[in-house]
């Protein structure tokens, strides 16, 4: 059932071919269908009202149907701006049917100074499913000390928690500290979920204790993290995307 106020995309399967069977307009952002062929349906998320100010509460739900693949595009970010004294959160999750596939590049997350959020990730994955989510949180607009951030993460597959995560930025001595962000303010983030590839594995890269493969990179600006994951989050995509033959 739809959360009101959330944003949903539902992609169905009949035979062989994937439809997007709903596209719900949520508070602040709208999905709008791109294309299809087969099982892979292309969807844009695309903002239509200010966000994140204080009071906000944007959510987003994805339901990918067994042997479907979703693939989500953002045509722009969010920033999360001055809370004066109050707080937003931003949630997405989604279900992954058996053998399905859900691919997220989303757009910088930029936390403005004064700023105070909770952003939450919960994917769940069945048996066979793979995501591959490509994020990055930007603290601070240019020059700007980013406001306050909380971060929590929960995946699942099978039933089997993969990553659970939380990662506590409000603090701004703290978050600078070494083996926090170590006076970085872009961190840059690639998931593969629910299988591994084979390639060698670089200094970016951290293969989960499951089947799931983690990269970073923490960097001053925006391109550099960029920079820094985009050969990885292609040969990723293009593991994903081969099991449903689509270039």
């Amino acid at each position: 059932m739809n959360m009101s106020g959330a944003t949903r995309i539902v992609v169905e399967r009949t035979g062989d071919t994937a439809t997007a069977a709903e596209l719900i307009s949520g508070d602040f952002l709208a999905p709008r269908f791109v294309s299809s062929r087969g099982l892979h349906v292309r969807i844009a998320l695309v903002g239509h009202s200010a966000t994140l100010l204080a009071g906000d509460d944007l959510r987003i739900e994805f339901d990918v149907a067994p042997g479907t693949f979703l693939e989500v595009i953002e045509p722009s970010g969010t920033v999360a701006y001055n809370a004066r004294g109050g707080h937003a959160s931003w949630t997405a999750t989604a279900r992954v049917g058996a053998g399905g596939a859900l691919v997220w590049r989303a757009a910088p997350f930029v936390v403005a100074g004064g700023a105070n959020v909770s952003r939450r990730i919960d994917f769940s994955l069945e048996a066979d499913a793979v995501a591959l989510l490509d994020e990055m949180v930007v603290l601070g607009r240019t020059g700007e000390i980013g406001g306050a951030l909380r971060s929590d993460q929960r995946i699942t597959v099978d039933g089997t928690p993969l990553l659970v995560e939380t990662l506590d930025l409000r603090n701004v001595s703290s978050r600078s500290l070494p083996g926090v962000l170590g006076g970085h303010r872009v961190l840059g983030t690639t998931m593969l979920l629910g299988m591994k590839t084979t390639d060698t594995v670089d200094g970016h890269v951290t293969p989960l204790a499951g089947p799931g493969m983690l990269a970073r990179a923490l960097t001053d600006h925006a391109h550099e993290a960029t920079a820094a994951l985009e050969e990885i989050c292609a040969d990723w995509y293009a593991t994903v995307a081969g099991r449903y033959s689509v270039v």
